[in-house]
Order: C-alpha cells, then sequence, then structure tokens
C-alpha cells in the first residue's frame, strides 16, 4: 500500500486548517498525539503529512456527544 504523503502547504490548501495551524500542530506533535498516529513524516528537514494517518488523527479528536 502507498503512503499519501503531502507537504504542509498544500495539506493546507486543500483543508480547511490555515498552514500556520498545521504548522503548530506539527510543533506539538509529540503531545497532541499525532506524532503516535504515525501521521508526520519527517525527510531530512523536510516535513510531510500522511493524509489516511492525519484524517485518521482528526476523527479520533472528535468528542462524542
Amino acid at each position: 500500500m502507498k503512503r499519501k504523503i503531502k507537504s504542509v502547504a498544500s495539506v493546507a490548501e486543500a483543508g480547511p486548517l490555515s498552514e500556520n495551524q498545521l504548522r503548530w500542530l506539527i510543533f506539538n506533535a509529540r503531545a497532541n498525539g499525532l506524532h503516535a498516529h504515525g501521521a508526520i513524516v519527517r525527510i531530512g528537514r523536510r516535513v510531510y503529512i500522511d493524509e489516511d494517518k492525519f484524517d485518521a488523527w482528526i476523527e479520533s479528536q472528535q468528542v462524542a456527544a
């Protein structure tokens, strides 16, 4: 299975979160669980987002009513 990784800028273009919001989430990835979900891919100094795992992380953040 191929991973769907995208740059932070392209994820920001496609979704409701701005690039600054995404970068803040990435900066705090260990605290907010993004790192544990494997949604952040680092290749050298570049940072990418695994689209499927990021979507799964967002779903896990939903609070049941």
